[in-house]
């Protein structure tokens, strides 16, 4: 799955800071709504992946976690820390999953040991640095968000000419826009935490 949020999101919405989307869902607001999961569904997607998880308890685990959201919205307490919020919600159902699967006895993973261990920490840390790296370019400008998703996140990579004709620039000045907006892209890193 690409690091990147879709083409098909609700307009600009996907850039309102958590507090704004939170308090616009509170209101019933359906298009905060839907721009709320449009910005967390690679995040919850990707811990399921991380685990190994089928396709089918990946789907299962994502509408769980989008309920759980829905009805627990009006008692975030600050929704500056709605992501971290959605991994622990995420990771908890996972291990649920594995454990009804079998791969864990109730013995070696309980829910409260489960997100203090090695492995848990270390999907967490690497779901948390995604999340910050989606959120830091979609910040940026759209021209550099479709540059950086066509010379990074595709697959195969597309030649500059492609990219220069269907971003309406010359083939010779992709290198330098490129460069500009990866340095737009490491100060957005920068002060988001990136470490």
């Amino acid at each position: 799955m690409s690091v990147l949020t879709s083409k098909h999101e609700p307009e600009g919405q996907t850039l309102w800071p958590d507090e704004r989307l939170v308090r616009e869902c509170r209101n019933g607001n359906a298009e905060a709504w839907s721009a709320l999961i449009d910005k967390y569904k690679r995040l919850i997607y990707s811990i399921p992946v991380k685990y190994e998880l089928s396709r089918e308890d990946a789907n299962d685990i994502f509408q769980s976690v989008c309920l759980d959201l829905y009805s627990e919205l009006g008692k975030l307490r600050e929704p500056r820390a709605l992501a971290k919020w959605l991994i622990q919600t995420t990771l908890h159902k996972c291990i649920r999953i594995k454990q009804q699967q079998g791969r864990y006895s109730d013995e070696e993973v309980t829910e409260e040991i489960a997100p203090k261990s090695p492995a848990a920490d270390l999907i967490v840390s690497e779901v948390e640095r995604e999340q910050v790296l989606r959120d830091s370019i979609q910040s940026l400008a759209p021209r550099c968000v479709q540059m950086i998703r066509m010379l990074f996140f595709e697959s195969p990579a597309r030649p500059y000419e492609q990219i220069a004709r269907e971003l309406g620039l010359a083939t010779g000045s992709i290198g330098f826009i490129r460069g500009r907006c990866l340095d737009r892209l490491r100060k957005q890193l920068e002060t988001r935490g990136w470490r």
